[in-house]
């Protein structure tokens, strides 16, 4: 039996065909190989189409079947990885009514402090564990308010996992961690939030019916079995948010395990068996893939927007005939301090950790005569590397004190200046492991076509490649990041 393993990320569509008895990876590949677009028509705004989304992954399967490496009849199973927080709306005809508001848009967020206010900032707290902020309930509301006429034609409610898995099955379903991204789960109650529902007037029957993480999804159409060449008993069962699949994918998934990923955002994510929540909403908390309301599983998130994406906005603008190895060797030819030039990687909208201020992207301290290609590459890793660093502090203020961090080797984590300068700057050991969010998707679909019998029993192969300890340039880091830190204390 094989596994497929889906990952809707911003940029691109990551696919990993596994061996359900041996967890080895057949084939892995992604479309496309530039990366997908970002509409950004206002300051603030971020959106992307769906029907895309659904494109690529078909064109994804096909390039992977093309390989010749497996037959596709075997695969019986497809795990779900996506972006968080986008909101996607159908019609009654089940068809894309707009583009997906996605994570990182902040238009929203004045409307989602205006209902924390209204609603109570303790209640919400208490049941939500979090403020509407600018998370999906919010960008649903801003649709009503700014486009009454697309919201009266609104049938169905989705995350983008769940428009995926649609397109796979013509089932819709959603999950409790699905919902509680979008903030419409009410920990407390045990049931979508009537509260919220209320305040926004939003009627309950726009949502799909929910099932569990682990859970079968529904079984591909027999015209997506045909188009794609695969068995048409294939099921989906599996689907999660990017950052708690992110975490299962590197085996994080009880109380005190933190993991990181550092890809178009940079997350910390840490596992609580409390309701736990930050007063002043700077992390946040959504239901774990594991969660019950028996066994509370809770995922505490620090993201910061800004993190890969600026490594990118580099190397297009500055550095376009380079690739992101060069970038680090540049990194890797400059100094500890970039010879005193600070980066600060606000620059893709409002930030949950600054209570949804947009501050925007910036360097300081820049010196003609000193600061060259080294000094500004390095910087930008330093940047963004500070910046976790200031994050996972915040985390620790929530009470999840890490001692170890788990981190998939690929995207910022491949470079060892960015992963050593986390590590020295905040003295915590990073383990980094070969696993990635597609190879996390395929491991959930293992886990829930019951092919494995434990979530446990589906980690317990992820293979560690290395662990990075502090080093002889640890207080020397750390002392970098204090007067980075200070400058950004000057900023906010």
């Amino acid at each position: 039996m094989l596994l497929c393993g889906i990952d809707v990320g911003t940029s691109s569509i990551k696919l990993s065909v596994v061996d359900a008895s041996t967890k080895k990876i057949i084939h892995t590949c992604s479309f496309p190989e530039t990366e997908n677009e970002i509409i950004s028509v206002s300051p603030g705004f971020a959106e992307q189409n769906p029907e895309h989304w659904w494109y690529c992954v078909k064109q994804v399967i096909k390039m992977a079947n093309a390989t010749q490496k497996y037959n596709p009849l075997d695969i019986l199973a497809i795990g779900i990885s996506y972006q968080m927080h986008g909101l996607v709306i159908l019609d009654k005809d089940k068809q894309v009514l707009r583009p997906s508001i996605i994570w990182c848009d902040s238009r929203a967020s004045s409307i989602g402090d205006h209902a924390f206010e209204i609603l109570g900032k303790e209640k919400t707290l208490k049941n939500l564990l979090n403020s509407p902020g600018n998370f999906t309930a919010s960008k649903l509301a801003w649709v009503k308010d700014n486009e009454p006429h697309i919201y009266d034609q609104i049938n169905h409610v989705l995350l983008p996992g769940d428009y995926i898995s649609y397109q796979f099955t013509n089932e819709l379903t959603t999950t409790i961690s699905a919902l509680s991204e979008g903030i419409f789960w009410d920990f407390n109650n045990n049931e979508i939030s009537k509260d919220l529902l209320a305040y926004y007037k939003f009627d309950i029957s726009l949502f799909p019916k929910i099932r569990q993480v682990f859970e079968n999804h529904g079984q591909i159409s027999e015209d997506v079995a045909v188009e794609l060449g695969l068995s048409k008993n294939v099921q989906v069962t599996y689907k999660a948010g990017d950052q708690p699949n992110n975490a299962l994918s590197l085996g994080v998934v009880e109380p005190g395990e933190i993991a990181t990923t550092a890809g178009t955002s940079g997350v910390i994510y840490g596992i609580s068996s409390e309701l736990k929540y930050d007063p002043n909403c700077r992390v946040n908390s959504f239901a774990h893939v594991n969660y019950s309301k028996e066994l509370r599983r809770i995922g505490v998130l620090m993201c910061i927007n800004g993190t890969g994406i600026l490594n990118r906005w580099l190397k297009d603008n500055f550095f376009p005939n380079n690739s992101y190895t060069d970038l680090n060797n540049y990194a890797s030819n400059s100094e500890i301090g970039s010879k005193g030039l600070l980066c600060f990687p606000y620059g893709n909208g409002a930030e949950r950790i600054f209570n949804n201020k947009i501050i925007g992207g910036s360097f300081r301290n820049l010196d003609f005569n000193r600061h060259q290609n080294n000094e500004i590459s390095r910087s930008v890793q330093e940047g963004i590397a500070f910046s976790m660093v200031y994050g996972l502090d915040l985390l620790s203020s929530s009470g999840i004190i890490p001692q170890k961090i788990k981190a998939g080797f690929s995207n910022m984590y491949l470079s060892s200046i960015f992963t050593s300068t986390i590590v020295n700057a905040s003295n915590v050991p990073i383990q980094l492991l070969e696993s990635d969010g597609a190879y996390g998707a395929a491991l959930g679909a293992g886990i829930g076509s019951m092919y494995y019998n434990s979530v446990q029993e589906g980690i317990n192969s992820i293979k560690v490649l290395s662990e990075v300890l502090p080093d002889q340039n640890k207080n020397k880091t750390f002392e970098y990041y204090e007067k980075w830190k200070l400058e950004l204390s000057n900023m906010l």
